[in-house]
């Protein structure tokens, strides 16, 4: 694909100029807020980076960014995994495939905070159907008290609820292959897991690195999972970078803090997503 000439990018000034106003412009003055001192009824007085030094020597911080880089890696590979796994079983149905269409983008049409206090109750730790299934299998399982549980718990709820957004993606790329190629894989003797391997996986890696990316940042600023669930708790070992700068922000009216915490949150994003990113820059625009 050509690249884009100077007329092409002339068409595109009108959505980057709106682009810059409403995203770019926010986004400097959070910048500029990270280098102060801010707080309610307070002018913001420059500090330089020291926001930044308190942050990356703050042992909370840490905790936070570990739990996140975590929780973020498990979520995005699981749920694509899965995605993959039911965009493939609807796309091989033959009866009924609408239905159970319907029935997977659920997830998405139900509020973030009711599905969260949904699970939570299901995983209440005395009288939850799933902590009653664990106890039958002999096994403890206790959000409240385990921290490990707790994380367990909170990418299990976010995968279910951001599902349908990996699924619909990798369906649309799975029914967009031709059947042309399968039939041909067919005659060559080609198993159904052959021609799942050579033909389907290599084909839709475009439309599943566009599925990483954005999963990746949604999942990168998680916070009504953790804050509904655990609050940070318990003693903030379940805490996340999203649930840290609210924390930072409106608890301890550190507005200064909060932003320093943003842009360090928007760079973490950009290093976990930036080999995809430049993958599709490469697919898209040269013959690499």
């Amino acid at each position: 694909m050509r690249r884009p000439g100077l007329f092409h990018l002339t068409l595109l000034t009108p959505a980057q100029a709106l682009a810059t106003l409403m995203l770019g412009a926010p986004a400097l003055y959070v910048l500029w807020l990270s280098f102060t001192v801010s707080n309610y009824g307070l002018n913001p007085q420059f500090v330089g980076f020291d926001n930044y030094i308190k942050l990356l020597t703050d042992g909370v911080f840490w905790r936070a960014s570990w739990n996140t880089f975590l929780i973020v890696n498990i979520v995005v590979y699981i749920e694509l995994l899965v995605a993959f796994g039911m965009a493939v079983l609807v796309a091989n149905m033959k009866h009924g495939r609408m239905l159970l269409f319907a029935v997977i983008l659920v997830p998405y049409g139900i509020s973030e905070v009711v599905g969260v206090l949904s699970w939570r109750f299901l995983a209440d730790p005395n009288i939850g159907i799933i902590t009653k299934g664990f106890a039958a299998l002999g096994v403890n399982f206790n959000w409240t008290r385990n921290v490990g549980d707790a994380l367990s718990l909170i990418c299990t709820i976010s995968i279910w609820h951001h599902l349908p957004f990996t699924f619909v993606i990798i369906y649309a790329a799975i029914i967009s292959v031709p059947s042309e190629l399968y039939e041909a894989a067919r005659v060559d003797g080609a198993s159904a897991w052959q021609q799942t391997r050579s033909i389907t996986i290599p084909l839709i890696i475009p439309a599943a690195t566009l599925a990483i990316v954005f999963r990746y940042i949604f999942a990168f600023r998680m916070f009504a999972e953790v804050w509904l669930v655990t609050k940070g708790g318990p003693v903030r070992l379940t805490e996340v970078l999203g649930t840290y700068l609210y924390r930072t922000g409106f608890s301890f009216s550190d507005f200064g803090g909060a932003a320093a915490t943003g842009w360090l949150m928007v760079l973490g994003a950009l290093l976990l997503s930036v080999f995809y990113l430049r993958s599709m820059y490469r697919k898209s625009f040269s013959n690499e």
